[in-house]
């Protein structure tokens, strides 16, 4: 069999087996691109209380742990209290199962985040972060696999499509497309 044939078995069947890495690491780079401010594995939820002015830590604690502060609906749904510090004079800084909260002594008012992780997305994303053990050897595969590809891909397409034909201009604004990024936008 020819070499040009060789590369086209190849170039399709490892493209096949490539869609799942593919896939995870596609849409993780989507979310990971649009993180701003919040982690997309992860869903926040904030909530502000108000609670009586000028409670200690320790009523504080008493307060959220037995429930009475807040109404019966929410109060269901109260993350686990783990410790309170005072930040300074007014605010106390609530360590909670799942998230944080701050409450202002002067103002009474309590606002907290409970964060409830979404398990897919996490999962992914741990993936394309590298932080799954023994994940290393599958990512270095797959960043060799799509060398491979995007290579044997240069030379599987014959005629007037081919590198020596149309081809070559695609190729180069794919070059260029990263080259004038990193020259006006890296700093």
């Amino acid at each position: 069999m020819k070499l040009s044939r060789w590369l086209r078995v190849i170039h399709r069947d490892l493209g096949f087996f490539l869609v799942g890495m593919t896939l995870v690491y596609g849409i993780s780079g989507i979310l990971l691109n649009h993180l701003g401010q919040k982690n997309p594995a992860f869903h926040t939820e904030s909530r502000t209380i108000q609670l009586p002015v000028n409670l200690s830590e320790t009523e504080l604690s008493a307060a959220w742990n037995m429930g009475n502060i807040l109404p019966v609906k929410v109060g269901k749904n109260l993350p686990t209290l783990k410790t309170v510090r005072r930040i300074d004079e007014n605010r106390i800084r609530l360590f909670l199962d799942g998230g944080t909260g701050i409450y202002n002594s002067s103002t009474g008012d309590l606002n907290y985040e409970k964060h409830t992780k979404r398990v897919l997305i996490y999962w992914i994303n741990q993936l394309h972060y590298n932080k799954v053990n023994n994940w290393s050897f599958v990512a270095d595969f797959y960043a060799g696999a799509l060398i491979f590809l995007a290579l044997t891909g240069l030379f599987i397409v014959k005629g007037k499509r081919s590198i020596a034909g149309s081809g070559k201009w695609y190729l180069l604004i794919g070059i260029l497309i990263p080259v004038l990024f990193g020259i006006l936008f890296l700093k």
